[in-house]
């Protein structure tokens, strides 16, 4: 896969590539009780450059190995910060999700998959998309489909989690008072006033956040502003 060069997906993929912000994401995030029942020293981040080397399009991607009761589960975090929508959406997360299980399988002992027991990890697609204008791509796969509603359960479905980070009211990411939760409240400003406006409120959760929590905050910061403010008004 090609480096990320967009310094926007580079700060968002340099947040969320800590094991325990991407925690804080789904904590924060997705509102479903299976985020609980993760163990949250069983996490790894998967390395997808062997992965999904098949793909020349830049991608902004991670990968990561969560346990619950004790089964490895994997979530595919996809970051869609253009304001073009991709309405193949649901095809590109199942190519994906293709690639790695095809990965899991090429690396298990052929005996052991063989095994009437042996269950490929659940892949759990996410896509974290920043844009003013709403996601109107289909969140189920079965949507793209010509005809699946004649056929139901007989074609391939599957729906992804959408965090749509400016649909979020700006109480609730304050009353967060956690990195991501100030991250997407200062992707949302619209001008330099407003950036301003916010960094001076979000001052008392900065003050609490711990040293590694406020550098990947400043990075991330230094790297948004760059792409949203006008050249002259830019941190250097």
């Amino acid at each position: 896969m090609t480096e990320i060069s967009n310094p926007h997906d580079r700060g968002y993929k340099s947040i969320l590539a800590s094991e325990e912000i991407f925690l804080e994401l789904l904590r924060s995030f997705v509102d479903m009780g299976w985020v609980s029942l993760f163990d949250p020293e069983a996490i790894t981040r998967i390395d997808t450059t062997q992965i999904l080397q098949d793909f020349s399009e830049k991608e902004a991607d991670l990968v990561y190995r969560l346990k619950i009761k004790g089964q490895d589960v994997i979530f595919y975090l996809l970051l869609e910060l253009q304001s073009r929508i991709d309405f193949q959406m649901p095809y590109r997360l199942l190519v994906y999700m293709m690639g790695i299980w095809r990965d899991i399988l090429k690396n298990t002992d052929p005996k052991e998959a063989e095994r009437k027991e042996f269950r490929l990890p659940s892949i759990v697609p996410i896509v974290l998309y920043n844009h003013k204008d709403r996601w109107t791509a289909c969140r189920n796969f079965k949507e793209t489909l010509a005809e699946a509603e004649v056929f139901k359960e007989f074609v391939v479905d599957f729906k992804y989690i959408l965090i749509d980070v400016n649909r979020y009211q700006k109480k609730t990411l304050m009353d967060l008072a956690n990195l991501i939760g100030t991250v997407f409240l200062i992707d949302q400003a619209q001008d330099l006033k407003d950036y301003l406006n916010r960094l001076i409120e979000i001052g008392p959760i900065l003050r609490k956040f711990d040293t590694k929590s406020f550098q990947l905050f400043a990075s991330w910061l230094k790297m948004i502003l760059s792409v949203k403010l006008p050249d002259d008004c830019a941190l250097q």
